[in-house]
Formats: C-alpha cells, sequence, structure tokens
C-alpha cells in the first residue's frame, strides 16, 4: 500500500502522541459505522479505538505491521487483518464483510495512485457511506521529513475537491486542521531541515499545544493548518 514505507519506528515514535490519537477520535468516530474498513492501520496505533465497533477490516500493505497488529490485539474477534497493497480492484473482495464506513488517516499521501486507492475504498461500500480522510495539507510544507516519510504530495482543498469528483464521490465536509502544527511543520521543513520527526517535539506538542489547541479548533474553525480532514460520500 505504502510504496515508499511509513516504517514500524516511525509509528512507534508516533505511538507517544496519544492526544494526537484522541484529537483524531474525535474528530473521526462519529462519523463512522458499525462494519469500518480502516485503510493503513500500520501497527494499529488508531486500530485500538474502532474496536467498540462490531467489526474492523484492517487493511495495511505491510506485514510487518500487520503482524504486530495481530499480536498487538489478538484474541479479538472483531478485528478483521488484511496485508494487501491497495489500488484499483485490490479490494473488491471484502465487500463480503459488508463495510458500511472507510477510514483513512495520514495514509493516502504514502500511496502514488491516490486516485486508484480511493475508487479501491469507493467501490466495496454501499451507496451513502462515508470515506473518512486526514491527509497533509500546503505542498509549500513539503519538506525532507515528508520524503522520508514516503510522502508523494501534500494537498490543497482544490486538490482534494478534484480527487473525490475523478473518483466520482460527494464532497459532505472539507476543512483545514491542526493549526498550530502548521507553524510546527513550517519550521522543521524551511528552518531546520530536519530529516525525521523529533521525539521531544512530538511530546511537546502532544502534551502541551495540542490539548489547548484542538478544542479552540472545536469553537473557531481555522483557515489553514497542518492537514486537511474530509468526508467523502459514495452517491
Amino acid at each position: 500500500m505504502r510504496e515508499n514505507s511509513y516504517s514500524v519506528e516511525d509509528q512507534r515514535r508516533m505511538s507517544l502522541a496519544r492526544n494526537y490519537f484522541a484529537w483524531q477520535a474525535r474528530l473521526a468516530l462519529p462519523l463512522l459505522g458499525q462494519h469500518v474498513l480502516e485503510i493503513g492501520c500500520g501497527i494499529g496505533n488508531f486500530t485500538g479505538a474502532l474496536l467498540d465497533r462490531e467489526l474492523v477490516i484492517a487493511v495495511d500493505g505491510d506485514a510487518a505491521c500487520t503482524q504486530i497488529l495481530r499480536d498487538r490485539f489478538q484474541n479479538r474477534p472483531n478485528l478483521h487483518v488484511v496485508n494487501r497493497e491497495i489500488g484499483r480492484g485490490s479490494l473488491c473482495d471484502l465487500r463480503a464483510l459488508q463495510p458500511d464506513s472507510c477510514l483513512c488517516l495520514n495514509v493516502l499521501e504514502h500511496i502514488r495512485d491516490d486516485l486508484g486507492a480511493l475508487e479501491a475504498m469507493s467501490c466495496v461500500l454501499p451507496s451513502g457511506a462515508p470515506i473518512v480522510l486526514l491527509a497533509p495539507a500546503f505542498p509549500a510544507l513539503f519538506g525532507p521529513i515528508d520524503r522520508n516519510l514516503g510522502h508523494f504530495r501534500r494537498y490543497t482543498r482544490r486538490s482534494i475537491i478534484a480527487l473525490a469528483e475523478a473518483a466520482r464521490l460527494k464532497v459532505r465536509t472539507l476543512r483545514h486542521v491542526n493549526a498550530v502544527g502548521f507553524f510546527g511543520w513550517w519550521v522543521n521543513a524551511r528552518v531546520f531541515r530536519l530529516e525525521k520527526q523529533s521525539e521531544v517535539q512530538i511530546r511537546i506538542f502532544d502534551q502541551y499545544l495540542l490539548p489547548l489547541f484542538s478544542h479552540l479548533e472545536q469553537i473557531v474553525k481555522p483557515p489553514f493548518g497542518q492537514s486537511l480532514f474530509a468526508v467523502l460520500e459514495k452517491p
């Protein structure tokens, strides 16, 4: 699925960001059904938040990640783990599991053929089902960390809309999120030219900045942000 893999080491580093994943959960969980298709589950940093659902179909192209996920959540009968690259037609057999919603958090940017990936998600869902996306925003922020994480791109509102239209999906919600992260990413990319995310930075951002600013964003929607949050709907 991820042609330039978001490594196990990277994902374990991000597992320190508990508030970050709790914020993602507040955004995404109310929009999802009971049979959730999670694209790019990785080692399961977010999967645990989904396991109160009837069924979670967790898909990732990295065999090491899916094995860690299986070990991490052993004996969970509602978890179906699939090791598979995603592309056009790659998910068709999963229709038999009747997913009613799809979640794709910080994954689409890792896939060269993002349109093919989005079409694969859509093809297994029923009419009216949501695809919940979180993707990095602002191509001007693209820097060494993006390259080393295996990002092919960062998105704009216009590019998300064009991608949705090409995949024959409706855009139900599209907005910027994580305004404070925008400045941190800019400093890392343009000032320090960092090659990878720092554990110290992750801890400071997660413990001191994100809790305050995520709640402020519930009151006032920011005009910019590190990421774009989108809800697409299959007609």
